[in-house]
This record gives structure tokens, sequence and C-alpha cells, in this order.
């Protein structure tokens, strides 16, 4: 699979504008480029680019559903997903099949990122992104 890094986090917030003052002002990351997504929310980076992925709560759940991905429990903090960066889609795809576990795929337009999307045990969401190899 190649799995590189944590990509990102995406937190889920009923105040997205509020949200994205308070990891700027007490991390210091600062908005950045979005892509073209169907929901609102803000992308925050540090010195390496995106880190923290913000989403309007109702319209998010609203779109997660609509891919085919179950609405997270919601006991606890409002974190959707963990998000790794991997190498190889493929070969991801084939060892999430080969240990019995189903993903949901899903594309990001405009950016080349395809993304499978499981729970662990636990029941956190986890992601797996792969960047399209630059022609």
């Amino acid at each position: 699979m190649g799995v590189t890094a944590i990509a990102h986090i995406t937190l889920l917030s009923d105040d997205i504008d509020a949200t994205r003052d308070f990891y700027c002002e007490t991390l210091g990351l600062r908005e950045g480029e979005r892509p073209p997504l169907p929901f609102p929310g803000h992308w925050l980076y540090g010195e390496d680019g995106p880190l923290v992925h913000i989403a309007d709560r109702a319209v998010y759940l609203a779109h997660a559903r609509a891919i085919g991905l179950p609405e997270p429990p919601s006991a606890g903090p409002p974190i959707d997903h963990v998000a790794f960066a991997a190498s190889d889609y493929d070969e991801a795809s084939a060892r999430l099949e080969r240990g019995g576990v189903s993903a949901v795929r899903n594309s990001v337009p405009g950016v080349g990122l395809r993304q499978l999307f499981f729970c662990d045990p636990d029941g956190v969401r986890i992601e797996v992104g792969v960047l399209a190899a630059a022609d």
C-alpha cells in the first residue's frame, strides 16, 4: 500500500468560520485553496500543505450519505475521519479486499485524488487517498 503520512483531519462544525478562526489563531494555520466540493468549508494549511479540513456539519453529512458513507457516531468530538496519503491506489484497494474490508470509493474533482473510506474496529472512519501521478 505504501502509506506515507497522515494527510489531514476533517472536522465537522456548525460554525465553520469560528472553527477556522480558532485553528488559524491558536495553531497559526492559514486558510488556503479548496477544490469545488459540494459542501461549505475551509481548508487550513501548515508549512507543507493542507492539514485541517473544516466542513459544515449538516451539508457534509447529507453529501456523505449521498455517496454511500454512513453517518459517524454522534458521541465524541466532531472529527469525521483521519486521512492517510498513499502511493498506489490499486495496491491499497487490493490490500483492503484481501483483509475483508469494504471501502467506499470517491474521487475529488479538480485535484486527481482517489479516495478509499472505511472504518477501523472502533468505528473511526479512515481515508486512504492517492493523488494521480503528474504527467
